[in-house]
């Protein structure tokens, strides 16, 4: 089904999981319980399987062919040289995204707003629907970063065949998954932060929050957090990335139902803990980030 758009529009709409390994990234996946999309090819070098939610998605992306990779022209953003570049020095998230009804206003209003902002990026693909027959789907980005984030990216994602894009056979999975709800971002400073994330989001959008901050979306959470807080969160666990710079290290899936979704990571062997009611899945041998699974509010 094609989820309802949001008044507000900018829920998260999905995350970027750079992976070095594609096929292997995509049977890891599978044994948490996800249903992954078949392998889709994009024109500049970058491969990808998604995993569909109820209104947004995960985005597995490996190198395909290295040789495509083009440095971005001065003043814009490639999508596939950023992402070649993260996976240059590690796996992990590399950026988040958000949705998008009109991606050339959103440019226009985060110029506005005074972020770095660069030319509206429109491709389109050909999608292999469940039916094994091939659709076009296309999309245009707005992209957006922040010097004091070079390891990190955001933009906005506009759909234009959504209808060809979202399908329920594809957002049933077996640990009963229904959204990711929250992604979380380790920074030395998140209060310096919440500036840029208010004109990214909205004053509205953003408060302090015990140890860092809270990013409320249409659709989901970003929460920036300092070390302690992110200890606490977190705890015993070795999370990737420069200590030094902001870097997306975990996020949160809602599931309908928590055991559920425990027997299965059990019996596929899945190594994860329990904390506070979530199952959560270690960065190491996760491609790089921590991945949480706790019911529905």
């Amino acid at each position: 089904m094609t989820p309802a758009r949001i008044a507000g529009d900018r829920g998260i709409d999905h995350l970027v999981l750079c992976v070095r390994d594609l096929d292997a990234a995509r049977a890891f996946y599978a044994r948490l319980g996800f249903t992954c999309t078949p392998r889709a090819v994009h024109p500049w070098g970058t491969a990808n399987s998604l995993v569909q939610f109820q209104g947004n998605f995960l985005e597995l992306l490996a190198v395909d062919d290295p040789a495509k990779i083009a440095r971005p022209a001065p003043g814009a953003f490639s999508f596939g040289w950023f992402n070649a570049e993260f996976l240059k020095r590690r796996e992990g998230m590399s950026q988040l995204v958000f949705q998008s009804r009109d991606a050339r206003a959103d440019q226009a209003r985060f110029r506005a707003a005074g972020l770095d902002t660069y030319p509206p990026f429109d491709f389109e693909r050909q999608a292999k629907l469940p039916d094994g027959s091939s659709a076009r789907v296309a999309f245009s980005l707005a992209f957006v970063t922040h010097k004091a984030m070079p390891e990190a990216a955001f933009f906005c994602c506009q759909q234009h065949a959504p209808q060809y894009f979202w399908k329920p056979e594809y957002q049933r999975h077996a640990n009963g998954a229904r959204a990711v709800s929250e992604v979380v971002m380790r920074a030395p400073d998140p209060a310096a932060l919440a500036g840029f994330f208010a004109r990214l989001q909205g004053e509205d959008g953003v408060a302090a929050s015990p140890g860092g901050l809270t990013v409320r979306t249409a659709l989901g959470t970003l929460l920036v957090l300092g070390a302690d807080a992110l200890t606490e969160r977190l705890p015993e666990m070795n999370l990737p990335g420069p200590a030094d710079s902001p870097v997306f290290v975990a996020y949160r899936v809602a599931v309908a139902d928590v055991d559920r979704a425990e027997k299965l990571l059990r019996g596929n062997g899945v190594p994860y803990r329990r904390h506070r009611g979530a199952l959560i899945i270690d960065p190491i041998g996760a491609s790089g980030v921590a991945i949480e699974l706790a019911e529905a509010s």
